[in-house]
């Protein structure tokens, strides 16, 4: 059972929970509009980083879904608020979009080509192999190696595409060095947007659609979780996995009529 009595933070997932590429799954804008009418407290956590908060805003807003920039954590955002945290000020050769770029500008970190003090893998449909091999030498040259997220592949309109777990697992071969992968399933994904809405692990719950991240992310981070089945985690795969979701749902829209259970807000 999952006490919303208890709940006032929502993080949900993105792609397969609110949307399937760019279509809106079934009860994800009836959810959004419970969370604002109850005044409750979410953000919309996702493991792309190619996009900037404004720019995903503006993606679902075109898919009918209404979701401020500043609800939505990215691990773009993650990624630079751990590096910045590591080595204020610091100097980032980084392989990525402007969803990298513009978050690691905004916590004051300096992009160079030169004797870096991390190297940044983030995601983009152009990786080129003159940025790899420039990134295995500056690793190799004790640059530290810093991913977004581990996901290895993502869906385009022709197939399969390498994503950054893919490139990361290439230079990593390369170098024989392991990167530290800061988006899910690293609980500090969750954390740290925790901490941006000054949200606490006992009174928050994740929702996503795959046990490999979104569920193992919440659990280690301390949250209740929701598992949804509208995006990669099928029911009959839940038993193969070693935990559990607190409780699985078809889909969001099982989940509206639970953000309007009574709160310790509410009186």
């Amino acid at each position: 059972m999952l006490d919303t009595g208890e709940i006032t933070t929502w993080l949900t997932d993105m792609d397969g929970v609110l949307v399937h590429e760019e279509d809106p799954l079934p009860g994800a804008a009836d959810f959004l509009a419970a969370l604002r009418a109850h005044d409750r407290t979410f953000l919309v956590l996702t493991n792309n980083s190619i996009y900037t908060p404004r720019d995903l805003a503006a993606r679902l807003h075109a898919s009918g879904l209404d979701v401020p920039e500043q609800n939505i954590w990215t691990s773009a955002l993650a990624t630079a608020k751990f590096v910045a945290e590591q080595m204020p000020g610091a100097s980032v050769y980084a392989i990525g979009e402007a969803g990298l770029t513009t978050a690691l500008h905004e916590a004051g970190l300096t992009l160079s080509e030169r004797n870096p003090d991390y190297v940044v893998l983030g995601e983009t449909r152009t990786y080129s192999f003159e940025a790899i091999t420039r990134a295995i030498r500056l690793i190799e040259g004790g640059a530290r190696f810093i991913a977004t997220n581990p996901d290895p592949s993502g869906p385009s309109f022709w197939g399969t595409l390498p994503a950054t777990g893919a490139v990361a697992a290439l230079i990593q071969t390369a170098t024989g060095l392991s990167p530290y992968f800061v988006g899910k399933p690293n609980p500090f994904m969750m954390r740290s947007a925790l901490r941006k809405v000054d949200g606490h692990s006992a009174r928050a719950v994740m929702i996503g659609d795959r046990m490999d991240t979104d569920v193992i992310s919440g659990l280690e981070a301390g949250l209740r979780t929701v598992l949804v089945l509208t995006g990669s985690t099928r029911a009959e795969q839940i038993e193969t996995f070693p935990y559990r979701p607190t409780v699985v749902l078809p889909s969001i829209a099982e989940v509206v009529p639970l953000v309007g259970k009574y709160s310790n807000q509410e009186a």
